[in-house]
């Protein structure tokens, strides 16, 4: 596995990561959520070896990553910023990666470059922000390493080349399983991918869990405000919303149908509401 074990990073006064322990299995999909600020780059940067760690270390199988060229030929990073030479044709990025990474699947590539409209004889700075993210997902997805982490995979893309790298990751994910860690801020478009989810706030761990348990631990209630308003008395409600006379409350706590009146609706808990209100301080991200 790759793991992370008290990781800290220190930038002067700043603490961007502190005790940071995070394994990641071989072959799952992990969500990586947190705010702007909440230290995922910085985590992920420390596992590939962008950055050094002030202390604590990572580790895959239990070799430190850190200037280890066998462990960090077996992790791919998608950065969220564009690294390519902006000189280098599209071609040539893959070329080039191939280089580093032997397994790069060539004909793979060049297939679903065609499926998102991608030239390869285009340059990397004639590229527009959408199609510079989509020319890391083209890499990011035909690299076949055992770890592929994705930075805001998605950056620019409109809503059909998002749908497509997604269908795209879970039938590559299908046909031979890796370990993909995606960090995000589009929550609701990830929810239903992600089997792990790892939630960092203020430099720190929050939680990891399997999603579906996560969410098992509180529940949606949907009705006619007033009935909500009743039910939701002395429960730790997360958050409400309305509209008109219909309102939703987000409760945390294991749901018991028995005590829930047959006039409300119950539903699983949204990730995205979660993450919003477990990350929700009046302190600066």
């Amino acid at each position: 596995m790759l793991e992370v074990k008290n990781l800290c990073k220190t930038y002067r006064r700043n603490e961007a990561l502190t005790d940071a322990n995070i394994r990641f299995e071989e072959d799952k999909i992990y969500g990586l959520l947190g705010r702007n600020g909440a230290g995922k780059t910085t985590l992920l940067d420390c596992i590939t070896g962008r950055i050094f760690p002030t202390s604590g270390e990572s580790l895959l199988d239990g070799e430190p990553t850190i200037e280890n060229d066998a462990a960090l030929s077996q992790i791919y990073l998608m950065a969220e910023q564009t690294l390519f030479p902006e000189s280098m044709r599209v071609a040539d990025v893959m070329k080039w990666t191939k280089n580093f990474y032997p397994s790069f699947d060539m004909q793979y590539a060049e297939k679903i470059s065609r499926e998102f409209g991608l030239d390869p004889r285009r340059k990397v700075k004639e590229l527009s922000t959408g199609y510079s993210s989509i020319l890391k997902c083209v890499v990011s997805l035909s690299v076949n390493t055992k770890y592929v982490i994705f930075d805001e995979p998605v950056l620019g893309l409109d809503a059909n080349h998002r749908e497509l790298f997604y269908t795209l990751l879970l039938k590559k994910y299908a046909e031979k399983p890796f370990t993909a860690i995606i960090s995000t801020h589009l929550i609701d478009e990830v929810a239903n991918l992600i089997e792990d989810v790892i939630i960092i706030d203020h430099g720190r761990v929050m939680t990891q869990q399997p999603c579906e348990e996560l969410l098992a631990s509180g529940y949606s209630v949907s009705g006619k405000a007033a009935d909500v308003d009743a039910f939701i008395q002395g429960r730790n409600v997360l958050s409400i919303d309305q509209i008109g006379g219909l309102k939703t409350a987000c409760i945390m706590e294991k749901p018991d149908r028995s005590q829930i009146p047959l006039e409300l609706e119950i539903s699983k808990l949204d990730l995205q509401k979660l993450f919003v209100q477990m990350t929700n301080t009046k302190e600066s991200v």
